[in-house]
This record gives structure tokens, sequence and C-alpha cells, in this order.
């Protein structure tokens, strides 16, 4: 115990940036803990398209969705969500949505407004469509 106390009277910038790196870490876990919005895998993700009819929203610029995306995407971009064009979204307000993107970050706020504008079940998929491209599942081309 000493020899930590000396270490941080002798580095109190080093130490104190471990003890925001560690809160930090805390917090996002119990973030993401607590969040209505859930991360699934690949795999639930198929599994969520096959057994209760989800639906995949990707939002992703237009010239990206046709170079490729998962089958039956629809393609509503982030700045869609953010203001409101939900009308392509609203019939299926009661099946699984699972928002992908090309980041993690992107797919989080667009899933977020989605939940608030009453879309009770969103998920966004782990690792985005680079993880769904990287374990060489299916993409269509074109609309």
């Amino acid at each position: 115990m000493e020899q930590v106390m000396q270490f941080v009277s002798n580095h109190p910038m080093l130490s104190i940036g471990w003890v925001a790196l560690l809160l930090a870490v805390i917090f996002t876990t119990f973030k993401a803990a607590t969040s209505k919005i859930k991360e699934i895998t690949n795999g639930e993700l198929t599994r969520l398209i096959n057994t209760e009819d989800a639906v995949v929203v990707d939002t992703r610029t237009i010239d990206d969705f046709r170079r490729g995306h998962i089958v039956g995407a629809i393609n509503l971009t982030a700045t869609d969500i953010k203001n409101g064009t939900l009308a392509v979204l609203d019939k299926h307000k009661d099946r699984p949505v699972i928002v992908v993107s090309a980041t993690i970050i992107n797919a989080k706020e667009s899933a977020t407004i989605l939940f608030k504008e009453g879309f009770a079940q969103v998920y966004t998929l782990k690792d985005g469509l680079p993880g769904w491209s990287g374990e060489n599942l299916p993409l269509v081309a074109g609309k």
C-alpha cells in the first residue's frame, strides 16, 4: 500500500488519468446494462429476422446502402430519423427493429430516437455492418 501511495504522490497526473479511466469504464458498463436499447450479435439478428419478423433499419447513406446491405433492410438515414421522417417504419412499431450503421455510435443515436418515438423493441447490431460483412454474412447490392 505504501508503494501505491508513493506512486500517486510521484505521478499525480497519471494517477488522476487512471482513476478517470476507471470511472469511465464503470459508467459505460452501468449505462449499457440499464439501457432500453440492447446490442445484439449477428446470430441474434438472424434469429430475430427468422423467428420474429424483425425489421432491419440501415442508417447509412443511400450510396453506401446500394453498395451492400442486409437482405430486406430499409434505408432510413440518421438525418431522416432525427427529422422524424418515420412513415416507412410506422407499420413496424410492434416488431423488433434492429438499427445498423457503419459505426455503433450512429446506430445508438438513431435507436434512441426510435425508442422515444414509440418503438418498443429496438436493438443495435454489435460491430455494425463492418462486423456483419467481416464474418462474410450475406449482403445484397442495389435497391
